[in-house]
């Protein structure tokens, strides 16, 4: 797979529709087979996710119904939605990070018509708390919810 070969997943992934992107993310994960292995490659890569600014993080742009705390930016580039984030819990930041880069770079009436599957698909869903699956619920609402105002 040509995510495979690329050192840096975003690139690679530029151009391609929400569905091949999250084929080749949860392609990129899978081969990784113990689930906490896989978990803390998630939290590692959620650390290089392009960030808000400190003064960026206020409440109109923070992810309600998240026990953490987590801040969402979204913005238009042309027609492609794109979408930075920082959360105050490592794991938050990297599973947040990863539902970011999927719907970062797309359109918004994909953004809205397609759900995530890479939580389940990977197995983390079975890992995480009722909580934090709602969190990540949220997170994807926002998204939703940005791309619905943003629909050309």
């Amino acid at each position: 797979l040509r995510a495979l070969r690329c050192r840096e997943l975003a690139t690679c992934t530029e151009g391609m529709t929400i569905h091949e992107k999250q084929a080749a993310l949860i392609a990129r994960y899978s081969i990784i087979e113990d689930a906490q292995e896989r978990l803390a490659a998630i939290v590692a890569r959620g650390r290089k996710w392009r960030g808000l600014a400190e003064e960026e993080k206020d409440d109109a742009r923070r992810v309600r119904g998240c026990v953490s705390n987590v801040w969402l930016a979204g913005a238009m580039d042309g027609a492609a939605c794109r979408f930075r984030m920082s959360a105050d819990s490592p794991l938050v930041q990297g599973l947040a990070a990863l539902i970011c880069e999927l719907y970062d770079g797309g359109a918004a009436e994909e953004i809205v018509s397609v759900e995530p599957e890479l939580l389940e698909s990977l197995g983390l869903a079975r890992q995480l708390s009722p909580t934090r699956l709602n969190g990540l619920a949220n997170v994807r609402r926002t998204i939703r919810e940005f791309a619905i105002t943003n629909r050309v």
